[in-house]
């Protein structure tokens, strides 16, 4: 299933959390190899991939511009909108993904991080040794997704519920970082965590 020598720490939490930052930082803090789910499905959705393949033969031309290629933006919001699109969605591209994750933990030794957006809701649990939680307070996020995806509040909110409660994740969790307030507070709790999983300084 993983790569037997790889200890792998998955990163999840809500939308507009900063994972992704956090990830970088602890991958950069700890020395190790870093999987980024969000960059694996958007090679999956570049023109002729697998991934763009299967939405196409799925729905058609419904979600592409008149050239062919993937409406984003348009895309991302009739997921948003729309659980059974999100379904339909999911059960495509998560098979994909998963393999393509897998393949790139194969590659690696000692400890990585995996940057899994739906780790919960794909209930990817079983593929990570580890679960790290980014929490943040709703405002926060809100704020970010608007600054970020340039969307209404409306469409923020209804991002953040397309998804399992943050509070339902942090539950899971083998580790939380609250990333509500100063990169510098979150840094902090980072430098902390590193330790705890055995990074050298």
């Amino acid at each position: 299933m993983r790569g037997e020598q790889a200890r792998v720490i998955g990163i999840t939490g809500g939308i507009g959390t900063g994972k992704s930052r956090v990830a970088r930082y602890l991958a950069q803090r700890c020395l190790v190899e870093r999987v980024d789910l969000d960059n694996i499905c958007r090679k999956l959705l570049a023109p002729g991939a697998a991934g763009l393949r299967a939405i196409s033969n799925a729905f058609g031309a419904v979600f592409f511009t008149a050239s062919g290629e993937l409406d984003r933006v348009a895309f991302r919001r009739a997921l948003f909108a729309d659980d059974k699109l999100r379904t339909q969605v999911d059960a495509l591209l998560h098979p994909l993904a998963r393999e393509a994750m897998k393949q790139q933990i194969a590659g690696c030794q000692g400890m990585v991080f995996v940057e899994i957006p739906l780790l919960f809701e794909a209930k990817w649990q079983q593929d990570v040794d580890a679960v790290i939680v980014v929490a943040a307070d709703t405002n926060e996020q809100v704020k970010r997704i608007i600054q970020r995806d340039k969307v209404t509040e409306k469409q923020a909110l209804q991002s953040i519920a397309s998804q399992l409660p943050l509070q339902d994740k942090i539950a899971m969790a083998h580790h939380v970082v609250d990333n509500s307030g100063a990169w510098q507070s979150t840094c902090h709790q980072l430098d902390q965590l590193a330790e705890t999983l055995g990074c050298k300084d």
